[in-house]
């Protein structure tokens, strides 16, 4: 049976307890909610925007989507970039650096224990006590292990751990974020090179028209048939075609500095890149599970959900700060005059210290804390739900543009042929002495405009197809580890 002190000492806790938890009333969460809705994919409207493409299970990208492009320089270089990109090495170091603060959030759940070992000394002076304590040497010899716990009574740390956890997650899913968008800006950045290169060619071509031209009107001139007017003119139309060949020149370094650039290199790196080949256009198609599986192929969208679950997991963890906290702290140790002693039974010590606390009153702070979670919560649904948003119209843009795209080069390919026929026989007749000088100022003013046209259509499609495979998720596959498994985030 307990003793008469035991149970008045049970009686005491309990009636503390109860006053604490009367008195907790004061600080209270009533009235705190949060207002954020994530969107239902389901329920946006994308059926006629993605409607009238052919469908394939295939046409999710690949992870390494651009090896299907058959450019071994772009394979080496998007690999080069993978490797030493400082954007890539700060998505690395901010994932670390999330995923070290979980891992000390699950360590703040675990028990602490910790060792004290000490040695003190004082020699008294004569000028503070009296023989016989003046003037002689003290010491005490301290030795000590510490435990203490906090009792999970309620789940916050636990809340605040699983928090932390998402946060990580969500760091790591932005790495490959940064992967998939360096791949395509160097994909793209080449593309653009290749271009620069096309629009130096038809430079180059139209220079040799213009130097044409004018030992056409050189000879014309000489018999006769023009004044020199005609002849200045084609000789400004020489100058101005140098002026633009150089300008494309000045355009093929800027691509290459970029490159460099991207690759996480000096701009000397970039100047030792060949002249790119033509990059092929897939055919169009897209998956025939979209948009339902596009939730899951985005990393965007995944690190979204993830930083939405994290602010969930955070108020759970503020809610738990206005209940009740335990929490246990024990000692045991030696401790002795000198150290002679400290190995003897009377030199041991214990104390036991379990404490309970309950916030009373602390002028709102846990209310405002809360309130911020809540914020903090309907600010992650929101982002959620514009990036959705955004993910599906990146797809039914990039769909469009390519669609037109396809329809602008067929119609331009036909208008530059018919320009280049129309300047060969403008040309022809101009050198026979039967067609005058406007005529071929004309038709060739025309032809340099569809061929650059083109050159332009051209580029736009493959940047265009290069975006709808970023659209598309890049050919990111969701992580399948024990980390990612543990921390998987519900949709609810």
């Amino acid at each position: 049976m307990f003793s008469s002190n035991r149970v008045a000492s049970a009686v005491r806790a309990s009636a503390l307890l109860g006053s604490l938890l009367l008195l907790g009333a004061c600080v209270s969460s009533k009235g705190l909610e949060t207002q954020g809705k994530a969107l239902d994919a389901a329920a946006l409207q994308a059926g006629q925007s993605l409607g009238g493409v052919p469908l394939s299970a295939a046409a999710w990208p690949q992870q390494d989507w651009w090896r299907a492009l058959n450019d071994a320089q772009l394979n080496g270089l998007i690999d080069e970039a993978l490797r030493g990109s400082p954007d890539l090495q700060i998505s690395d170091a901010r994932a670390r650096q999330a995923g070290a603060f979980a891992m000390a959030q699950n360590a703040a759940r675990m028990p602490k224990v910790s060792g004290t070992a000490s040695y003190s000394g004082l020699r008294i002076p004569e000028s503070v006590a009296p023989e016989p304590l003046g003037g002689t040497y003290a010491a005490i010899s301290y030795l000590s292990l510490g435990f203490s716990y906090d009792f999970d009574l309620w789940g916050g740390q636990r809340a605040a751990w699983e928090a932390a956890l998402g946060q990580a997650r969500a760091a790591q899913v932005d790495q490959q974020a940064a992967r998939l968008t360096l791949s395509a800006d160097v994909t793209r950045t080449y593309s653009d090179l290749e271009h620069a290169y096309v629009v130096r060619d038809l430079a180059r071509d139209e220079l040799a028209r213009a130097e044409h031209l004018v030992r056409l009107s050189q000879q014309r001139m000489d018999a006769g048939l023009d004044s020199k007017v005609q002849l200045q003119q084609s000789q400004t139309l020489q100058a101005s075609a140098r002026q633009q060949l150089a300008a494309t020149e000045q355009q093929i370094e800027a691509q290459r500095i970029a490159l460099g650039v991207l690759l996480g290199q000096g701009p000397d790196r970039g100047l030792r890149i060949e002249r790119p080949q033509a990059l092929p256009v897939a055919p169009l198609a897209l998956p025939s599970n979209l948009p339902a599986e596009l939730l899951g192929r985005r990393p965007d969208v995944i690190a979204a959900r993830w930083r939405v679950e994290a602010a969930s997991k955070s108020i759970d963890a503020a809610k738990t700060e206005f209940y009740p906290n335990l929490n246990l702290g024990a000692m045991i140790g030696l401790a002795a005059l000198g150290g002679a002693d400290m190995l003897k039974a009377s030199s041991r010590f214990y104390q036991v210290a379990p404490a309970l606390s309950l916030p009373i009153f602390d002028g709102g702070r846990l209310r405002a804390n809360l309130e911020e979670h809540d914020a903090d919560y309907d600010l992650a649904v929101a982002q959620y739900n514009k990036t959705l948003v955004r993910a599906l119209g990146d797809v039914s843009e990039n769909l469009s543009v390519l669609r037109s795209l396809r329809e602008q080069i067929d119609a331009q390919q036909q208008a530059r042929d018919i320009a280049q026929t129309n300047y060969q026989l403008a040309l022809r007749r101009y050198g026979e002495g039967v067609g005058n000088y406007l005529d071929v100022l004309t038709v060739e003013q025309q032809l340099l405009l569809n061929e650059r046209q083109l050159a332009n259509l051209n580029a736009e499609q493959f940047d265009a197809s290069v975006r709808l495979v970023q659209a598309l998720g890049g050919g990111y596959q969701p992580d399948q580890s024990p980390l990612a498994q543990l921390a998987q985030p519900n949709d609810e």
